[in-house]
């Protein structure tokens, strides 16, 4: 099997290449190109091609993968909403992903996050490049006995629990669904009580239409004031301009965001000045208690292990017509 691995990363590389070994009737050529309409043309002679969150697997790029006879799609990652499924089924096109990579290091970076915030981390890190030692501006509070709401309670939100648990927090949670492991420790409880009892807010639920702008002015208001709110999953799942809003209202004590719904090449490598200037991710940056990272929360050597050998355990899965847990599209 060979396979075009787009939006390829030195890390990418090394991880799929350090794994590759134990595949020998797997072959991978690297591109630094991103996979859309644009660039699908690229995979001619490949029977699949190794996708990330950010790519546009929507239906022009399928027809055109299509076209090159490209029968599978590896997602490297857990969302998948990116990939427009119908089409991908009308070709007959398998779609697979990483559901659970490293639970422990998305969770490990939101607590990151939210510490990092709440004790203005950042800010305090600057200050003292400057030699101004002082401690104005770098209040926070205590995370003992305070209560952290955890929005998504599957591998990362479950992980994110016990972390919490483990600083000694009250934990409550919303899900759909609720994880047995989670009952000694975690209480379930609605949208709306989650929002006004929490100290801390982290989300860790996929996006999908009932997901989409959760949090917006109307879910912000419900909020205790001086709350922190952390993302680490999908972008979306803010409304940024009603986040905006609630930051200028003083509802948030702090903000971690490791993903945003601007995240796309055009802002985040390309680094245009243009646009960078008018997106709202650059309006978040201006606020002093608002902490953005790169996406890097699943970035630790043990998930881009487990990546690496889940998306290539996934194409020797294809080729061997097994079934699979992590098809998208069954």
């Amino acid at each position: 099997m060979k396979i075009l691995f787009y939006d390829t990363k030195n890390y990418d590389r090394e991880s799929f290449q350090s794994a590759l070994g134990a595949f020998p009737d797997i072959a991978i050529e690297y591109t630094k190109s991103d996979l859309d309409s644009r660039t699908a043309a690229l995979a001619e002679g490949f029977d699949a091609v190794c996708a990330f969150v950010n790519s546009d697997l929507g239906s022009p790029t399928l027809d055109i993968l299509h076209a090159k006879k490209v029968s599978l799609i590896l997602m490297r990652c857990a969302g998948f909403n990116n990939v427009d499924l119908d089409t991908a089924k009308k070709y007959g096109m398998r779609v697979m992903r990483v559901p659970g990579y490293s639970p422990e290091a998305v969770a490990e970076h939101a607590m990151a996050l939210a510490l990092a915030s709440n004790r203005r981390l950042h800010k305090a890190y600057n200050k003292v490049r400057e030699n101004d030692f002082s401690l104005s501006g770098l209040m926070g509070f205590n995370f003992y006995q305070k209560t952290a709401g955890i929005i998504g309670t599957g591998k990362i939100g479950a992980a994110m629990c016990r972390i919490c648990h483990g600083f000694g927090m009250k934990v409550i949670a919303y899900d759909v669904y609720q994880n047995e492991d989670l009952k000694d420790f975690v209480t379930y409880v609605s949208l709306d009580q989650l929002l006004s009892d929490s100290d801390v807010i982290s989300l860790h639920c996929p996006l999908m239409d009932s997901t989409y702008h959760m949090i917006n002015i109307e879910t912000i208001r419900k909020m205790k004031d001086g709350v922190i709110l952390v993302n680490t999953s999908r972008g979306a799942l803010v409304k940024t301009n009603d986040l905006i809003e609630g930051i200028r209202m003083h509802k948030f004590a702090g903000v971690g965001l490791d993903v945003y719904e601007e995240e796309t090449a055009n802002v985040f490598e390309d680094r245009s000045d243009e646009i960078l200037e008018h997106s709202t991710t650059a309006r978040l940056l201006s606020f002093p208690n608002v902490m953005i990272t790169s996406h890097q929360g699943f970035f630790t050597r043990e998930a881009l292990e487990a990546i690496a050998v889940t998306t290539l355990q996934n194409a020797s899965d294809f080729l061997t017509c097994t079934e699979s847990r992590n098809d998208v599209n069954p």
